[in-house]
């Protein structure tokens, strides 16, 4: 045989084994994947949750976050959201900041719950900057 013919074997042969050692390998990291838009894993909490508004309040110079929450596919169940006060939307050292935890309990699977979080008394010349820092949620069993 010429030397051509043998290269020719060659190739296939290494391609064949690659093959047979890698396309297991890629098979079962395909399938342990689970599904591609994630809905197998439970989301963070924090993506439930959203600060929809932020004012003072005019008789008491408080500073008010309107938050949002919304259901889980895991169940209804209740959240506890971290509400953090700022003087700008960038946290910057030695500037005024507070945080305020606000529970929005009985959020149902398909529900939007509302709630108010009341931060610190806020100076007149500044305007405040309002946003969720964090949130937990805990699902609440059924009752029999």
């Amino acid at each position: 045989m010429s030397a051509l013919k043998w290269q020719g074997w060659l190739v296939g042969l290494v391609t064949l084994a690659g093959l047979l050692v890698f396309a297991p390998l890629g098979l079962y990291v395909w399938a342990s994947g689970g599904p591609s838009d994630g809905a197998g894993a439970p989301r963070p909490a924090l993506e439930g949750v959203r600060v929809t508004g932020c004012r003072i309040d005019p008789a008491s110079r408080r500073v008010v976050a309107g938050v949002e929450a919304a259901g889980r596919p895991e169940g209804p169940g209740a959240y506890v959201v971290t509400v953090e006060f700022r003087d700008t939307a960038r946290a910057e050292p030695g500037g005024r900041s507070a945080e305020s935890l606000v529970r929005i309990p009985g959020v149902a699977v398909t529900a939007t719950e509302h709630a108010e979080a009341l931060g610190p008394v806020w100076p007149v010349a500044t305007v405040p900057w309002c946003g969720a820092a964090a949130a937990t949620f805990t699902p609440v069993e059924p009752r029999p």
